[in-house]
C-alpha cells in the first residue's frame, strides 16, 4: 500500500476578482505529493505555480475544492487553526531570503522556537543543530548584511527547518524560488545544502522555480500552464 499523500489538493480551483474582471488562477488542480518526496512546480509567469503553493501553505484560500495536509482538510480552517497548522507544519523559504537585518543568525534561526514558547537551553541546542546541519556554525554571531546571498538563504534553510520538538509528524519544507537571487554557482550550492538537509530531516520539499537544472535535482517535476497542471516527469 502507497503512504498517504501528505499533500492532497482536489479539484482545487483559485480565482482573484479585480473589479468586473474575474482572474482564474487555478482552474480545478489535483495533486498528490507523497511524504519524503521532492518536487519541483515549473511554468512561465501567470501558470498559477506560486498560487498553488501559497494554497499548500495556508497563506491562501481555494475557491473551491479541498485541500488535505498530513491527513487534515484545512479548506475550512479558521485563520487561527491555519496559524497552528503553519507553525508546526509547514516551513517556507522564499528568493529574497527574508531574514530580520537586526538579528545574527542564531537569532533568525532562533525566532520561530522563541515564539513557539521552546526553553532557551532546547532553543540553543535546536539551532546550534540547525546551522551545524547548514555549515554555518562559524557564522553564528553574524547579522545578514555580513553575510553572503548564498549564506543568508542557508539561514533562511535552517530557520525553516527550526520547528517546536514533536510539533510536526513530517515537516513540509515550501520554497518559491529559493535560487531566483543567486548566481548560478551558489544557486547550485544552496539547492545541494537545501537537498541534503531535508532528506536528512526527512522533510518533504516542494520548490517553485523557472530553472530546468534545479528541477532536475528533485525527484518529480509538475508543469503548469494556464492554472492547471499540465503534466509530471520524473527527475534525476
Amino acid at each position: 500500500m502507497e503512504p498517504r499523500a501528505i499533500i492532497d489538493l482536489r479539484n482545487v480551483s483559485r480565482v482573484y476578482r479585480m473589479g468586473l474582471v474575474e482572474v482564474h488562477a487555478l482552474r480545478g488542480i489535483n495533486m498528490q505529493i507523497s511524504p519524503g518526496e521532492r518536487v519541483a512546480i515549473m511554468g512561465p509567469s501567470g501558470s498559477g505555480k506560486t498560487t498553488c503553493l501559497n494554497i499548500i501553505g495556508a497563506l491562501d484560500r481555494p475557491t473551491s475544492g479541498q485541500v488535505i495536509i498530513d491527513g487534515t482538510d484545512i479548506t475550512q480552517m479558521s485563520e487561527k487553526e491555519l496559524t497552528r497548522i503553519r507553525r508546526d507544519k509547514l516551513s517556507f523559504i522564499f528568493q529574497f531570503f527574508n531574514l530580520i537585518p537586526v538579528l545574527t543568525a542564531f537569532e533568525n534561526v532562533e525566532l520561530p522556537l522563541l515564539i513557539a514558547g521552546v526553553d532557551e537551553e532546547k532553543r540553543r541546542d535546536e539551532v546550534e543543530r540547525l546551522l551545524q546541519l547548514v555549515g554555518l556554525e562559524e557564522r553564528a554571531t553574524h547579522r545578514p548584511d555580513e553575510l553572503s546571498g548564498g549564506e543568508q538563504q542557508r539561514v533562511a534553510i535552517a530557520r525553516a527547518l527550526a520547528k517546536p520538538p514533536g510539533s510536526a509528524s513530517s515537516t513540509i519544507i515550501l520554497a518559491d524560488e529559493p535560487t531566483g537571487d543567486l548566481d548560478t554557482v551558489t544557486g547550485e550550492e544552496v539547492m545541494e545544502v537545501l537537498l541534503r538537509s531535508a532528506k536528512k530531516e526527512e522533510s518533504t520539499l516542494v520548490v517553485v522555480t523557472h530553472d530546468p537544472d534545479v528541477g532536475a535535482k528533485l525527484d518529480r517535476v509538475l508543469s503548469m500552464r494556464d492554472g492547471l497542471v499540465t503534466n509530471g516527469s520524473r527527475g534525476n
